[in-house]
């Protein structure tokens, strides 16, 4: 329809003598064409990067269940030290962490590389380290389960990182939605290298440790995507090297917690609000202040539409998260209450599930030459297995 529509305002207007169309009449036909070819480019834009990533889940990569992963399966993945894990973080990825380290021997690495793709303080980016892997330990992380590590400790990600940019294309860079949002945050276009090259590092720490399987929410399929991509690219150049790694997807009830504050986007460490989310080692009053604030709507009772009360259903989704319990008994539950008052419920569920992550993590912040300790007993652990993949990539690309 599109296409038709712009063929004949063009033939329009290169023909107005014989359709004695009057000026105010070409000035508005001139401007609709351009609104209409406008949202057609707009349009043809969103359709090229939904298929890339289409046609890459597709052709390479796939979801799948803890029941189909094996005891020879390598899982691996990695959360930066910058800014303190959320409830959405948690619920989403480090809970399924922990419980794939009772099966399996996963690899989690702390991704300080990623983190100074972006403006940081490189001051307390130490203390921010050691931070998040007190975190993950209080959360449950067992250093005698899996290995926790420093990224940059293990030198061999930077190195497979540029043997995989080599692989890698402008245009496949180029499409990532997320480049694409946190690039327009920098004026002039002064966009940092390091940023547009973050999905290649990805890719390189994900194939270090020929990785089977990746445990991801939606927001990182592509990056998975173009992983299983570049292994694939690699084995048909080079010769068979990487397995092709797959996503774990997360509970479909938790996988995805939205902001407190903007029920439509989901929880996120760079929202500026800190209203916007509950961060694990937030004081009893915070929680229950920012659950207070936290976006509802004018309808007093308590029941689950996440389409017309997205933000009660995102409080719901919390509670049945942390308590197990189905939305229709939480809703049976708060029969005789509104929402205000459920508000503070939910805080004193949320209180009382943090406070030994909270307690703990206090505690071992106290320890850090233990938690330095831990993080390079994990770092030479995760260097031995680097050293033998990058061998070998050396080997077959002729270096």
């Amino acid at each position: 329809f599109h296409n038709i529509l712009c063929c004949y305002i063009l033939i329009s207007l290169q023909l107005k003598e014989f359709f004695r169309v009057d000026e105010n009449m070409m000035s508005h036909l001139k401007k609709y064409a351009a609104l209409v070819i406008q949202s057609r480019v707009l349009w043809m834009r969103s359709m090229e990067n939904w298929r890339y990533s289409f046609n890459l889940t597709r052709c390479y990569s796939s979801e799948e269940t803890e029941s189909n992963i094996t005891k020879t399966s390598v899982i691996f993945s990695g959360i930066q030290p910058t800014g303190v894990i959320h409830l959405g973080n948690y619920l989403g990825a480090v809970r399924q962490w922990v419980d794939l380290q009772e099966n399996y021997n996963p690899i989690y690495s702390i991704v300080d590389l990623h983190s100074i793709t972006l403006p940081y303080d490189h001051k307390t980016l130490p203390d921010s380290i050691l931070t998040m892997a007190a975190t993950l330990i209080a959360c449950g992380i067992d250093p005698s389960k899996s290995i926790l590590y420093q990224q940059s400790k293990v030198l061999e990600h930077s190195s497979l990182c540029w043997v995989l940019t080599c692989l890698t294309t402008i245009p496949q860079l180029n499409r990532f939605p997320q480049f694409k949002e946190k690039s327009a945050a920098f004026k002039n276009k002064s966009v940092p290298t390091g940023l547009f090259l973050y999905p290649a590092l990805q890719t390189a720490d994900i194939l270090l440790y020929k990785t089977t399987h990746v445990p991801v929410g939606e927001d990182q399929y592509a990056h998975i995507n173009l992983a299983a991509n570049l292994a694939n690219l690699f084995n048909n150049k080079y010769g068979k090297t990487f397995p092709i790694p797959k996503t774990i997807k997360a509970p479909e009830t938790i996988a995805r917690i939205k902001s407190l504050r903007n029920p439509s986007s989901k929880m996120s460490k760079s929202e500026q609000d800190k209203r916007s989310r509950i961060e694990l080692l937030d004081s009893p009053c915070e929680i229950r202040e920012i659950i207070k604030k936290s976006v509802t709507d004018c309808t007093s009772e308590v029941y689950f539409d996440p389409v017309n009360r997205p933000g009660v259903s995102n409080l719901m989704t919390i509670h049945h998260a942390l308590t197990a319990k189905s939305y229709e008994t939480i809703r049976k539950d708060c029969e005789h209450i509104d929402t205000g008052k459920y508000k503070l419920l939910l805080a004193d569920v949320i209180i009382e599930y943090l406070k030994p992550i909270r307690l703990k993590t206090l505690q071992l912040l106290n320890e850090k030459q233990y938690l330095i300790s831990i993080l390079n007993q994990g770092s030479d652990k995760a260097s031995e297995k680097a050293k033998h993949t990058l061998e070998e990539v050396y080997k077959k690309i002729g270096i």
